[in-house]
């Protein structure tokens, strides 16, 4: 803690407990992509190149959706501290890495809305296993689209028995196609199914029951899949409700935004005591995701599929030390 310095007007303790709280976002394979350089005037957000997916996300759309996660976590954070942030999304064409600069904006009350939020964040885990046939009502329906709204994009809940059909035959399309080519399959193992020690992405442990791709829905969420085991005598939901996530325009302002919409939608349903898995090879295979887009309108891009519903207590992901989330301030010299 004592190595994070100060910024924003706060402490290096409390800045420390910021990056701690943004560090909690969900991301594809928990692969955690992000850094933070600390300056006294400026938290900078960087994504972490290091931590790319190449095989499955080539051109960096769910790297920086999961860092637009992490800005919105952050965002709640300075909240709490009645910090109200001004943000400016990659603001330098000359360093393509970093996503966001965080600066004082002044002073301002958090809400209780964010405060209500806040106090989700660490209750929100992506549930991979079965979830209750107990519906999600009209008003928890409305509430995740208004959340979504809020951040400037839109959250489509699927209510046409055979939109659902065909997104179902999608997944399963696309799950195929992945599965199919050995450099994904290794990429998949590096990050999940991992053993205890590591302090990113998804364990063994964190893997549900999975459906025969033939019979059931193929779920691989957006923190990763792993390799599940069926549970004996338990199968999914019978009607999850899905949900696609879209953005108003396409490139990669619109996916952080995206990000931040998506963290927002997750920890609002969190905070109604919902959970959320994600359907990410349909929007990670080219033809099955313009597909998606056709099937729900076709004008706005599709960024993130989610399955959400009512489920039982999970383990949370490992996170990295907040000391591994910090990027050097760079040299005066530089």
């Amino acid at each position: 803690m004592n190595q994070i310095p100060a910024a924003l007007g706060l402490t290096g303790e409390q800045v420390a407990d910021l990056l701690t709280t943004a560090g909690r976002a969900p991301s594809l394979h928990n692969t955690q992509p992000w850094s933070f350089r600390v300056l006294p005037h400026v938290v900078e957000l960087h994504a972490d190149p290091e931590r790319r997916l190449p095989v499955v996300d080539p051109e960096d759309r769910e790297l920086r959706i999961g860092c637009g996660a992490a800005l919105f976590t952050l965002r709640l954070a300075l909240a709490a501290h009645d910090i109200r942030p001004t943000i400016t999304l990659l603001p330098d064409a000359t360093r393509p890495d970093l996503v966001a600069e965080v600066r004082h904006g002044g002073t301002k009350p958090a809400t209780p809305e964010q405060r209500r939020l806040l106090r989700a964040v660490p209750l929100r885990r992506t549930n991979r296993h079965p979830f209750t046939d107990v519906a999600v009502t009209r008003s928890e329906q409305y509430a995740l689209r208004r959340a979504a709204a809020d951040e400037g994009a839109w959250l489509h809940v699927v209510q046409d028995p055979e939109q659902r059909a065909a997104i179902q035959r999608l997944a399963v399309r696309a799950h195929r196609e992945q599965v199919a080519d050995p450099a994904f399959l290794a990429e998949l193992r590096r990050w999940t199914a991992t053993g205890p020690g590591r302090t990113d992405g998804v364990p063994a442990t964190s893997g549900g029951p999975q459906p025969a791709p033939q019979d059931r829905w193929v779920l691989r969420d957006f923190s990763g899949g792993g390799a599940p085991e069926r549970v004996p005598g338990k199968d999914f939901e019978h009607e999850p409700l899905i949900a696609v996530l879209t953005s108003h325009l396409s490139g990669p302002r619109a996916e952080v935004q995206a990000g931040q919409a998506l963290q927002r939608v997750l920890l609002a349903a969190a905070a109604d005591g919902l959970s959320a898995s994600f359907l990410s090879q349909i929007v990670e295979v080219g033809g099955p995701r313009n597909e998606l887009r056709r099937l729900i309108g076709g004008t706005r891009p599709p960024q993130v599929v989610m399955r959400i519903g009512r489920g039982y207590p999970v383990v949370a992901t490992p996170r990295r030390p907040v000391a591994d989330l910090v990027a050097p301030a760079p040299s005066p010299t530089a």
